[in-house]
This record gives C-alpha cells, structure tokens and sequence, in this order.
C-alpha cells in the first residue's frame, strides 16, 4: 500500500493524493483504460473514502478519469486532458517532460500576455497598476539578492495584476496557468542564481507603459520578457 506523505489535515491529503496520483498517471504505474475503484484508490493512497472522493471529481474536472456503469472510474488518454488545467500542468512539470511543457505554455503565453498589456493600457486600471509597481519594486529587492522564492511571489504577482489589468475574464482567467510556469523554473532549477536584470527592467518598464497608456510600448515589451523566458527554457533542454 502506497501512502501519502503528507501528514493529517483533509486538505492537505487531499493535495498529496493528487501529487502521488499524478505521478503515478505520468508514470504509466496507472495506464490509459485502467480501472480503478473507490475502494482500490482508498487501499493504494492510504487515505479515506471522503478524501477519495473529493480528489475523483477533481480529476474528473479536468478529463482524467471517467465514470463508466458496471467498470468504475476509468484513466482517458492524455490527449483528453484539460491541458490548461493548473494540476495538469503542475504534474508536467514535475515529469520527465518538464522541457516541452514550459515550451508549450511558453508558445501560449506569447498568444496572451503581450495582448493583456496592450488591453490593459487601454483601461483605467490604477490599482492594478500599483500592484505591479509594488511586485517591480519586490523583484528589484529580491532578484540581485537571489532569492528566488521571493522573487517568484513578486512575479507572480506582477503578471496576476497585469492579466487581471486586461479587464477581459478569459485573460485574466490565465494567471494560475502563468503562475505554475513561473513556479516551475523556480522548483525545477531552471531559473539562473541571480534573475536577468534587464527582464526587471522590461517589467518596469511594461508598468509605466500600462499606466501611461501606451498600448504600442506595453505589447512590445511584455513580448520581450515572454520570449526571453522561452529562450532561457529552451537553452536549458537537454533535448534541444
């Protein structure tokens, strides 16, 4: 019997069981078309029947797992996964094929974050604005230092800001999508010790462009910090 390794609280087994269940789905321990019952989630995880079942509609959610009468909960292929799902994408980036996940959400953000900007100096979003202002100044503080959980908070919240700045819903819908790309250079090592001094000043300068209202100047720039981190992933794959 498999058992989570975190400790007792429901919510916190209740992430574990989808850490381990994601490994194991990545890994082929649970294949495409394996059957799987409450019961044999219960035994494996070491986990209660309520916390099985609140992780089995998650993953349904997402397309993982399908109910089928009189068979039980069954794996569906990972090409009908929710690829945008922020679980998915969080197991990927914990798997052997990190690489071609964050080139993949790289391509994407190219497609959305430089349109956020472009929106959002388009509005008049003040707050949003002083939110990324505040996140520049943490990355500025943070970064040289190289302190790298830090650094990822203030970025993190920095393109939050800048997604909701666009005042479109499907945008800003984007931000836990950006945030695990951003999280996983940081958890897998594939950040530098000290960030790009010139990707704080670009984002600096994507603030004032937004507050401003310099559609053309935001667009451009949040290009440039999107392809500067699609350059530094793709240089780091052993792959490539």
């Amino acid at each position: 019997m498999r058992r989570v390794s975190t400790p007792a609280p429901r919510r916190d087994l209740h992430v574990a069981l989808l850490r381990d269940l994601g490994a194991d789905l990545l890994g082929g321990v649970l294949g495409v078309g394996t059957a799987l019952s409450t019961e044999q989630l219960e035994a494996r995880y070491g986990v209660s029947r309520t916390v099985v079942r609140e992780a089995v509609k998650v993953l349904e959610s997402v397309g993982v797992l399908t109910a089928r009468r009189r068979v039980g909960l069954v794996v569906r292929p990972p090409q009908e996964w929710d690829a945008l799902s922020p679980l998915v994408v969080g197991w990927r980036l914990a798997g052997a094929d990190r690489h071609r996940q964050l080139a993949e959400i790289s391509e994407l953000r190219r497609g959305v974050e430089p349109v956020a900007a472009a929106l959002a100096a388009r509005r008049d979003e003040a707050e949003h604005v002083a939110r990324m202002r505040a996140a520049v100044e943490g990355m500025a503080a943070t970064g040289p230092a190289g302190d790298l959980r830090a650094y990822l908070a203030h970025d993190v919240d920095f393109h939050t800001a800048l997604l909701q700045a666009s005042g479109n819903r499907a945008l800003a819908s984007m931000a836990g999508l950006v945030e695990q790309a951003l999280a996983g250079r940081t958890e897998h090592d594939l950040m530098p010790a000290v960030p790009e001094p010139q990707a704080i000043r670009w984002h600096r300068e994507i603030a004032e462009a937004i507050a401003s209202g310099d559609a053309v100047r935001a667009e451009a720039t949040m290009r440039l910090v999107v392809d500067e981190a699609a350059d530094a992933v793709a240089r780091q794959d052993p792959a490539g």
